[in-house]
């Protein structure tokens, strides 16, 4: 019967996540209290869910996909199904417009391509997060400041790093810039996601 033979697939699928589960955090050098910490759930869950006497659901395999940086059916090991080409919908955050070029991973490294216009006003200010950032400048000019360094990258220059270094990118004009972007979670939340505030009283 269909029925069977599904329950069968299912069966398989779940009993993939386990050693899934153990591989991914071996990865990452995680014990499971470690791990226990970051998702609030017990080392005896943990455990039985690894050796595969626990059966995953829903509410256990969410916090660890997200500790683990992975796509919720990259850790179930769902197949790929449907179309694999992307179309980006571009939007537009504090002036700039960013495509995606990659399809929304809720705890791992997202692709962009940034159309940044020129900055006006003062220097921004200098922020830390979790987390690191890539940058690929394709036209135009990106200043980037970080820690004490201040750099403008030109067409063909890259630049990778930490977040937990103080640090800014904008666009230092006159023209348009261009760039590739990978953001992981915190730096997309910061620099994609976040909305503009509302305007202090008094400034136009």
């Amino acid at each position: 019967m269909a029925t069977d033979q599904q329950d069968e697939e299912l069966a398989g699928v779940l009993t993939a996540v386990g050693p899934r589960l153990r591989a991914l955090r071996q990865q990452r050098g995680a014990t499971l209290a470690q791990l226990g910490e970051e998702t609030g759930i017990s080392l005896s869950t943990l455990s039985r869910l690894e050796s595969g006497q626990r059966r995953p659901t829903l509410e256990l395999l969410l916090p660890l996909a997200r500790a683990h940086r992975v796509a919720l059916d990259e850790l179930v090991g769902a197949p790929e199904t449907g179309d694999p080409r992307i179309r980006p919908r571009p939007f537009v955050r504090h002036g700039a417009t960013y495509v995606p070029l990659s399809r929304s991973s809720p705890g791992g490294v997202n692709a962009f391509k940034t159309i940044m216009p020129p900055h006006e006003g003062p220097t921004p200010g200098l922020r830390v997060h979790e987390g690191y950032e890539w940058l690929y400048v394709l036209s135009g000019r990106v200043r980037l400041l970080l820690a004490e360094h201040d750099l403008v990258l030109g067409p063909g220059e890259a630049a990778e790093f930490d977040t937990h270094t103080p640090h800014a990118f904008f666009n230092p004009g006159p023209h348009p810039a261009e760039l590739l972007s990978l953001f992981g979670p915190q730096g997309e939340r910061i620099h994609v996601r976040a909305r503009p505030g509302p305007r202090p009283e008094g400034r136009t």
